[in-house]
């Protein structure tokens, strides 16, 4: 066996934590472009630490899910600045941008030389400036992700900026930081890191580390997502998704994720609907379809083992069924809220384009069985 696993080089965890990011930051650079979500006032306390260490900086905010338009205008006024350094505090569109920004600091040439699918997937030749990343949701996990996920406006669909160069040179994950979610974004953001848990976890790429981390992290949204969304004040249950969260990253990272993404890249780029959501509302379908043809063409595989290990994970309940997992999701999706695709703009027309995109993408490649477009077009009607 051979694998690989990449991580930040320094990963700080804990309530409070965001106060060792000014020090740290003062070491790494002098001008710091700093890449907030869409309210850039939580960045406040963190600014003002800043300008104690003497650092200068700059701010820069992403109001929504981040597009190349987005980014080469965070790039530009990057560059204006001459930063040193790139800090990301928000949720999973901030993080993404700021790794853009800051890998393309250094690297020459145009942002479409280095993207998936539509771009030139050219390899990234130098070091992104230092960049930090602090997440205020708990759910991308990307702030330990070597890739950022942008929109592409004119091809109506999502892509990455993918490179083994990436990580943050240093992530922190105060949980604090997530009390202030409101349900809905609660909801999406840790049925995304549930999503990316449960994917990597029966991915063909998995890896003996990734699966302890996959472990560990499905146990702690089994028993926390739920307490979560009821009370954005349990730090308990905001503690468990922060991890969850970070742990779903440090697996995407290093592992595959399936189908459940493989469709949600498309998706992303053609509804505007939030990725949690439309993972959530896919992640059950693609699990029954996955669990189906695994019983009807790979009898034997070892993800339908899988399957029936993350039920009892999910509930720590041992007479758990591969079936039970699939119940245990629907349920979940139903307490959280989760609405049909139909309400963000998804029509049964634009089904051929989205599977046709999707078996293109390099999630669907770590699904743990190769679906057909007939079993991805079932998969689309029932999300509807």
């Amino acid at each position: 066996m051979r694998f690989e696993f990449a991580t930040p080089t320094h990963i700080i965890f804990g309530p409070g934590t965001i106060r060792d990011v000014a020090p740290l930051a003062s070491e790494m650079g002098k001008r710091a472009f700093v890449v907030t979500g869409q309210s850039p006032e939580r960045a406040g306390p963190l600014l003002r630490e800043l300008n104690k260490q003497g650092v200068e900086y700059v701010t820069f905010s992403v109001t929504g899910e981040p597009t190349t338009t987005m980014a080469k205008t965070g790039v530009e006024q990057a560059r204006r600045a001459k930063s040193d350094l790139v800090i990301g505090i928000g949720g999973g569109s901030a993080l993404d941008s700021g790794k853009v920004i800051a890998a393309m600091l250094t690297n020459i040439g145009e942002l479409e030389d280095y993207l998936e699918v539509v771009g030139h997937g050219k390899p990234l030749i130098k070091s992104p400036v230092p960049y930090i990343a602090i997440p205020t949701t708990a759910g991308t996990g990307a702030e330990v992700t070597r890739n950022a996920v942008l929109g592409v406006p004119e091809y109506q669909v999502k892509v990455s900026l993918r490179s083994p160069l990436m990580p943050p040179r240093l992530a922190v994950v105060d949980p604090v930081l997530t009390h202030s979610m409101p349900p809905s974004i609660t909801a999406s953001t840790g049925l995304d890191a549930l999503t990316q848990l449960m994917e990597a976890y029966v991915s063909n790429k998995a890896n003996p580390l990734t699966d302890g981390i996959c472990r560990e992290g499905l146990k702690q949204a089994g028993r926390s997502l739920r307490q979560a969304y009821e009370d954005g004040n349990n730090s308990t249950a905001r503690e468990d998704m922060a991890l969850a969260s970070l742990f779903s990253g440090l697996a995407l990272a290093n592992a595959k994720l399936g189908a459940v993404h493989g469709l949600a890249g498309p998706l992303g780029g053609m509804i505007s609907a939030p990725h949690g959501t439309i993972c959530a509302r896919l992640l059950p379908y693609v699990m029954e379809a996955n669990v189906q043809a695994l019983q009807n063409r790979a009898p034997g595989s070892p993800a339908l083992t899988r399957y029936g290990e993350i039920a009892q994970l999910l509930t720590g309940i041992t007479a758990k069924t591969v079936g039970g997992v699939v119940e245990w999701v629907r349920d979940i999706c139903l307490v959280l809220k989760v609405p049909p695709l139909s309400e963000f703009g998804l029509k049964e027309q634009d089904f051929p384009t989205v599977v046709a995109k999707s078996q293109k993408s390099s999630s669907m490649k770590g699904n743990p069985i190769s679906l057909t477009d007939d079993e991805l077009m079932a998969i689309l009607k029932k999300s509807q």
